[in-house]
């Protein structure tokens, strides 16, 4: 039985509690941030400090030189970017006709249309005597009577340029080497971490800590390193291929192509406009600028598409709005760094709610899929009357698996919890027929399809809404006639299911009737206690077994009289029954093993009885648990 997630109840101590939190990580930024960026840079260099402790190094060693090789990474991007930047503000005067061609084509471009539009207004709009008095000078309407604002501006000295430049510079470098620091000390003192956390979180909660940090320490570590490793790749293949093309300064657009990489969506559709404006801006014509942007777009769609995937996994834990949403909270509360840093604090906080109670509802909302089973999904859909969708899935299951196993663990629990619905009164009427059509509908089309003989045309329900079963079966032997199916068949071949006239028996026994043809058993129904005539030429010998469907407590004396009834008919077929684990009011089960040769536990284990390769398909589903 799956336990239910926690509620997520909008109280006003929740709501208080949220706004102090929100108000700590804001106002709390210059604190925050860098221990953020600390702690999302230890879980990128675990990976690398536990390789380099496996071949001998002590951690001391290890971690600082962990941390050097980054240091000395980042200061020389740092030094080449700096460097590109002053060669662009140098060369920037060599492509100035080149700007002011294309500035001046795509002013003409956009100003044409507007300048039509403002005369069409014009030719219609009254002028009133103010206006036409008015002097325009260049793109100001200036009143002749009204002085000229003037500004008086003081002469820059050395002194005050070279105080604004180390007041520019001294804060990323001061802030880069607090973050080193932190960066340091967390990776040195990791063990001791996880044991305080563990102390802090109490004895009765060592096991659910261990997990979330081995979670941290593990797979999104992992994830993080392996994102650092792709996006690298991608900047060098980039800055590269901008080489070869003759692109000036291809080293920076390289390493930008890589760093912005790192902001989620955003980041790949600025580094794509940067480039592009830049290679229009210098290059005479617009071929250079299209081959680059085709060729980066070719790069990133090879990457998102193939590389990532198989690098870490098909997502990265979040689902796409989650991660939109969470570049949004996390740049408005700590501008670009918070933009940067949105995906990984967010996904520690999904890991954190898959092991932390008071986390769990971040992890249901934000998480690339709710934590829900499969039947679960089921029983919401079918209450929502989603046919398409529902059938769309289960065909999608049955070509994986088969359609008895989708009835064992999608279907038939999927309509218990419906079924409890039901009970409690929570299902109304519109719901409940809705229900029936989408069941019908499934076991209708999916069953048929998997066995090679669907039909597109949807046939009328006239038993739905008193008997999903009744309805099955008359749509079955609409199809394969009133036997359903030839009696001239080899002793021995045909499968009985049967059960007795009641909603839950009859829906039970098509189901498997269904399930045991996909597996090409010539598998048919019976009523017990319907007056139906015996067919002619048929001998008790075609029925090998009799599958009957488990009691209820309400109905075991009916249920035994068929049983009895069955065996005096049938004298030398198999009688096995089918315990489902979800159902309930049920017998005792040494009650019924008195009655049938052999209980079985799903319709798949049944599938593999009966199957013509019975033998290897038993051994694959288990041994069966023989009644007597």
């Amino acid at each position: 039985m799956n336990l239910q997630p926690p509620s997520l109840r909008l109280t006003a101590s929740t709501v208080v509690s949220a706004t102090c939190v929100v108000a700590l990580l804001y106002f709390g930024r210059e604190v925050l941030e860098p221990l953020a960026l600390a702690l999302i840079l230890s879980l990128v260099l675990a990976p690398l400090v536990r390789s380099m402790t496996r071949i001998g190094l002590a951690r001391m060693p290890a971690v600082l030189l962990s941390v050097a090789l980054v240091a000395t990474c980042v200061g020389g991007v740092g030094a080449v970017l700096f460097d590109q930047l002053v060669t662009i503000t140098r060369d920037l005067p060599q492509y100035r006709a080149a700007i002011k061609t294309k500035v001046a084509k795509v002013r003409e471009l956009v100003e044409r249309p507007i300048s039509r539009i403002e005369a069409e207004l014009s030719a219609v709009s009254p002028v009133t005597a103010a206006e036409a008095a008015r002097v325009r000078r260049g793109n100001l309407v200036v009143n002749p009577n009204q002085p000229l604002p003037v500004e008086v501006r003081t002469p820059r000295t050395m002194k005050d340029t070279l105080g604004r430049v180390i007041n520019l510079v001294w804060g990323p470098i001061g802030e880069a080497g607090v973050v080193l620091i932190l960066l340091v000390f967390i990776l040195l003192e990791q063990g001791s971490l996880r044991d305080r956390l563990v102390r802090l979180a109490g004895q009765a909660e060592v096991s659910r800590t261990i997990r979330t940090l081995g979670d941290a320490a593990q797979g999104v570590s992992r994830f993080f390193f392996s994102q650092f490793i792709v996006n690298a790749t991608f900047g060098a293949v980039m800055g590269v291929s901008l080489w070869l093309a003759g692109v000036p300064h291809a080293v920076l657009w390289g390493v930008l192509s890589g760093a912005l990489r790192f902001v989620p969506y955003l980041g790949v559709l600025l580094a794509g406009a940067i480039i592009a404006v830049f290679v229009a801006a210098i290059d005479p014509g617009w071929s250079l600028a299209v081959t680059c942007m085709a060729m980066f777009l070719a790069f990133e769609l090879v990457l998102a598409n193939f590389i990532e995937p198989k690098v870490y996994g098909h997502s990265s834990g979040l689902s796409p709005l989650a991660v939109i949403v969470s570049a949004l909270f996390w740049g408005a509360l700590w501008g670009p760094v918070g933009l940067l840093l949105s995906t990984p604090l967010t996904l520690c906080l999904v890991v954190a709610g898959r092991h932390v109670r008071a986390l769990a509802p971040i992890t249901i909302l934000l998480g690339d899929a709710p934590d829900m089973s499969d039947a679960e999904r089921f029983h919401q859909r079918v209450l929502a009357g989603e046919a398409d969708e529902l059938t769309k899935d289960a065909r999608t299951y049955v070509r994986r698996y088969s359609f008895a196993r989708y009835c064992d663990h999608v279907l038939l629990p999927g309509l218990r919890m419906a079924v409890s619905d039901l009970g409690t009164g929570t299902i109304d009427k519109a719901q409940e027929a809705r229900m029936r059509a989408v069941i019908a509908n499934i076991a209708e089309t999916v069953a048929s399809a998997s066995s090679g003989s669907v039909r597109n045309r949807r046939k009328p329900v006239p038993l739905l809404d008193a008997n999903i079963g009744a309805h099955l079966r008359q749509m079955r032997e609409a199809r394969f006639g009133r036997w359903q199916g030839s009696l001239d068949v080899p002793l021995g071949s045909i499968v009985l299911c049967a059960g007795l006239p009641s909603e839950r028996d009859e829906f039970l026994t098509e189901l498997l009737v269904r399930a045991l043809r996909e597996g090409d058993v010539d598998a048919r129904s019976l009523v017990v206690g319907a007056e139906l005539e015996r067919p002619e030429g048929s001998t008790p010998e075609l029925v090998s077994t009799v599958f009957i469907t488990y009691p209820r407590q309400d109905n075991f004396d009916a249920w035994r009289a068929a049983v009895a009834e069955l065996r005096q008919d049938l004298p030398e077929a198999l009688m096995v029954t089918v315990l489902l684990p979800y159902d309930e009011q049920l017998p005792k089960r040494a009650l019924v093993e008195a009655y049938v040769d052999m209980i079985l536990r799903s319709f798949e284990e049944g599938l593999a009885f009966v199957a013509p390769d019975r033998g290897a398909a038993v051994k694959a589903a288990g041994t069966p648990e023989l009644a007597r």
